[in-house]
């Protein structure tokens, strides 16, 4: 072979190398963007960083004294990968939503203080229960909290200005009262004046057979609930539409075609914007204790409720 064509032959092998790393580095960067997804769907994880409520009962603080050592470790939780980029950036910008995660993990480990009674709209209830749990003792509040984390990742990637009523999920806290929480987000409580909120629950019934969610509207209760009746209930249609489409069943035992409407709840009683209570699912039900105790379930429990805020709200 003569020396220019050994030149020759070195110059096409060193052009093809370079276009087999052209199409590997192409190949990757189609891997990236397809993980990140296609652009299809409105919703996105976001940031799970917000301020949360800090607002108690007139008569003494609704949570224990907490330390660094007693908060949850939010940032440990596996954040949720992007599932889908949005067509707009901020559809709720300038929409503020209260998330209710029910009950407190410490509830239990401090009786008189959630027993104590507290005004529940013209009547007194107990300040908080422990909630239920799964026969095998998973908690109601560590579920609520859960998938409220979730849904708070989900409504401010769509803009919206996010506050919780409790800002951990720790066996040293009890709290905050039913009272606190219904008044959470109303005019002239600390926090922003919310556009809805949404108070996050498992039921616990023993009933054979009995499973799926129902949303709970409040009803007409005079000087309470007459100014927020009317629009509540289209929020827990709007949510239930939203949870059936995320593929959850309605309830058997309770409510009509998933929604129940009662007068004798604080929480939605005191609240001054439409509010709704979810009870996700029966936690004693062996298939409705399946999904609300694992992740991907709690992650549909949020895609659904994030899909039905952002509907009622736009």
């Amino acid at each position: 072979m003569t020396p220019a064509r050994s030149r020759l032959l070195a110059a096409l092998v060193a052009l093809l190398a370079l276009g087999a790393g052209l199409g590997t580095a192409a190949l990757g960067a189609a891997g990236v963007l397809d993980a990140r997804g296609s652009g299809d769907a409105p919703f996105a994880s976001a940031s799970a960083s917000s301020s949360a409520w800090t607002a108690s009962a007139t008569a003494a603080p609704t949570t224990a004294p907490t330390t660094a050592a007693t908060q949850p470790p939010e940032t440990l939780r596996p954040r949720r990968q992007p599932r889908h980029q949005q067509h707009h950036p901020a559809p709720l910008a300038g929409k503020v939503v209260v998330i209710d995660p029910g009950h407190q993990l410490g509830n239990g480990a401090h009786p008189s203080e959630i027993n104590r009674p507290v005004d529940a709209g013209g009547f007194d209830k107990p300040c908080n229960t422990t909630g239920t749990s799964t026969n095998d003792g998973y908690p109601e509040a560590t579920f609520a909290w859960e998938v409220a984390l979730r849904l708070r990742e989900e409504l401010e990637a769509l803009g919206a200005t996010v506050e919780l009523t409790r800002n951990s999920n720790s066996e040293d806290a009890w709290g905050p009262c039913v009272d606190a929480r219904g008044r959470a987000g109303n005019p002239g409580e600390p926090g922003p004046t919310a556009d809805v909120k949404l108070s996050i629950h498992g039921d616990g019934t023993y009933t054979a057979g009995a499973h799926g969610f129902h949303v709970i509207a409040p009803g007409d209760l005079p000087g309470y609930t007459d100014d927020i009746e009317a629009d509540s209930l289209d929020l827990a249609h709007v949510v239930r539409d939203a949870l059936v489409h995320g593929g959850f069943a309605v309830s058997t035992y309770t409510g009509t075609d998933g929604i129940d409407v009662r007068t004798d709840l604080g929480t939605l009683n005191l609240a001054d914007m439409p509010t709704v209570m979810v009870e996700l699912g029966n936690m004693r039900d062996a298939g409705d204790a399946a999904e609300m105790e694992s992740s991907s379930g709690q992650d549909a429990y949020a895609d659904a409720l994030a899909a039905g805020i952002s509907a009622y709200l736009r």
